[in-house]
């Protein structure tokens, strides 16, 4: 992400105005934060990790180079640098850590920067912060992870190879919902990462993670609503051709109106989904006693009543009903999920075997994948496919509860919750076009800017440091309050500089290094500036080239960031003196030759 070039920007012009911005100094950032967060409105989520392994060990390693790990074994101990591989085993309700020769007790352990857990052959790295419990001789293991990155790594390992832009953006929505909406019924920790709540995978997906990201960043911060209040959210792989009512499948479970028993004709575009699965009484036995719903024994198992979708509500065992959800789970759990993949089915006995055949993969309410993937290829926008899984829902600002607007411009879309930021199109406008004069550049394609309804929202929704007005990824840009910016005299260089991102990076190619693309814009956003500009600063920087790529990507402070982006300039301007702005364009897109990168620099 293109966050720090911003530093310069929010910093140094706010500066020069006399404002002292809440963000320009690190310690304060929470404190400042804090305060002006909405009520309601949550930053972070406790995430339950392994929790389907039932770990006793867990073998911690410091991962970061630049930034230490931390370890705390008591909650007044002072943190201490976590130097080496450290075991942390479950002995009981205690957790003994083994370092080198000494194995200290503790009830819980605190973990902080970048590590690496290692348990059952699965190594993980984590930035986030980690607390570590044990309980009659297992390991609670708990990440505390900002809402949009849970949301982010939900999507990528719940979507599959079928999903496309806006069924992405569909699912973010009802994930983010799921997971602020409702209790999910744990003590120590919001979520779990099994299906009981939603699907992570720690280790990440690669094939399925740029997509999940982008869809995540394109709706930061919205949730489903229903008539001003906040909705409850599901999603299921196939619903089999017709959604379910939470009733049919959850006992408990209140009727919402925004969650009918709805036929679904794009699930089953292509035929839909039938699944018939064959299980040995004593296998049904095994499963149904581990969950205390049968003794052995039983002979019949039929469908005692439907909902009215047809899925199944209730089954006679015997003489006994029990719920089908119930049964599908205790299946699952036990047998595994493919053989009653769900409720909705025909069962008979065969022998000493029952015959299932059945339709869809879940439990059927809300949003279901397999139909708003075909919806989002027919050209269907989340907001239309959202609509067909959740009538007279619409998804809003979490926050506020308001809904997001569009405002068409020329080469630009400007979304807000706040309609009073139509005001703003002319100047976003003229900085659309200074931005294609400057730099020379020209696209076709729209972009979008996303303007947060506040601060806090901003940093939340795009994990962005508090010296960061407004970064760019791809066509997709996201600001601040506008208000603030035009407040703070920031709006106009603010916008310019994110629209001239967008056009260089929509010309760089994967090989174009970091350093150009920063200093090219950096360049560009100069005043007086144009697409002939080669100035730049005549201090030759600290930094040698082959320092600045990483000085720009792991900047720690808004000095640091400042430094890196002037080095990028610097080296940018000397490039284009020497090379010519035509050869400089060709080296954007194709990379900078090795012979002319490591012979190029101050001497």
């Amino acid at each position: 992400m293109n966050r720090g070039f911003c530093a310069r920007v929010l910093l140094s012009l706010a500066a020069a105005a006399g404002l002292v911005l809440s963000g320009a100094q690190r310690a304060p950032e929470k404190a400042v934060m804090a305060a002006v967060t909405p009520p309601g409105a949550r930053a972070t989520l406790r995430v339950g990790m392994w929790t389907l392994w039932h770990d006793r060990e867990v073998v911690v390693t410091p991962a970061g180079r630049d930034v230490a790990a931390q370890i705390r074994a008591c909650e007044r101990c002072a943190a201490r640098a976590l130097q080496s591989s450290t075991t942390i085993r479950a002995e009981g309700n205690a957790i003994a850590i083994s370092s080198g020769n000494t194995a200290p007790h503790s009830a819980e352990v605190w973990l902080a920067g970048p590590v690496t857990l290692a348990a059952h052959g699965e190594t993980v790295m984590l930035r986030s912060p980690v607390a570590i419990t044990a309980r009659a001789g297992v390991l609670g293991i708990v990440v505390t992870l900002p809402i949009e990155d849970y949301v982010e790594r939900v999507v990528a390992s719940e979507s599959g190879p079928a999903d496309s832009t806006e069924s992405l953006k569909a699912l973010a929505i009802v994930v983010r919902t799921f997971a602020l909406h409702e209790t999910h019924g744990h003590t120590d920790y919001d979520l779990c990462d099994s299906t009981h709540c939603q699907l992570l995978h720690w280790h990440g997906n690669r094939d399925r993670q740029a997509a999940a990201h982008a869809a995540t960043l394109a709706t930061a911060g919205e949730t489903l609503w229903f008539h001003g209040q906040r909705a409850l959210a599901y999603f299921d792989k196939d619903c089999g051709g017709r959604t379910a009512s939470p009733a049919e499948v959850w006992s408990h479970a209140r009727q919402v109106a925004y969650l009918p028993s709805r036929p679904d004709p794009f699930c089953t575009a292509s035929g839909g989904r039938q699944w018939s699965s064959e299980i040995s009484r004593e296998e049904l036995t095994a499963a149904l006693a581990a969950h205390g719903l049968a003794r052995p024994g039983w002979q019949s198992l039929t469908v005692a009543r439907r909902g009215e979708s047809g899925r199944a509500v209730t089954l006679r065992l015997d003489g006994n009903e029990i719920l089908a959800d119930e049964f599908r789970i205790a299946v699952g759990e036990t047998l595994g999920w493919n053989r009653i993949p769900s409720t909705w089915f025909e069962v008979s006995r065969q022998g000493g075997r029952f015959e299932f055949h059945g339709r869809g993969w879940g439990h059927g309410v809300g949003l279901c994948q397999t139909g708003a993937a075909v919806m989002a290829s027919r050209g269907h926008t989340a907001q239309q496919i959202l609509a067909q899984y959740f009538p007279g829902a619409e998804a809003s600002d979490e926050a506020t509860g308001r809904t997001w607007q569009s405002f068409a411009g020329s080469g630009f879309v400007l979304e807000s919750i706040d309609t009073a930021d139509a005001a703003y199109m002319p100047d976003l406008a003229r900085a659309r076009a200074e931005a294609s004069e400057r730099s020379g550049l020209s696209a076709a394609r729209t972009f979008t800017v996303r303007a947060f309804g506040s601060t806090p929202e901003f940093r939340q929704a795009t994990l962005a440091p508090g010296w960061v007005a407004a970064f760019t990824e791809g066509d997709w840009i996201a600001t601040q309050p506008l208000r603030t910016l035009d407040a703070r005299h920031l709006l106009a260089e603010t916008m310019r500089h994110e629209f001239l991102h967008a056009l260089v990076e929509g010309e760089a190619g994967s090989s174009a290094p970091l350093w150009l693309r920063e200093g090219l814009v950096e360049l560009w956003s100069e005043p007086g500036a144009g697409s002939g500009a080669v100035s730049g600063r005549k201090a030759p920087p600290q930094l040698r080239i082959g320092e600045v790529d990483g000085a720009l990507a792991h900047a720690s402070s808004e000095s640091e960031s400042e430094a890196a982006h002037r080095a990028a300039e610097w080296y940018a301007a000397r490039l284009l003196v020497q090379y010519g702005r035509n050869q400089v364009l060709a080296w954007l897109r194709s990379g900078v030759p090795a012979s002319v990168a490591t012979g190029f620099g101050p001497r």
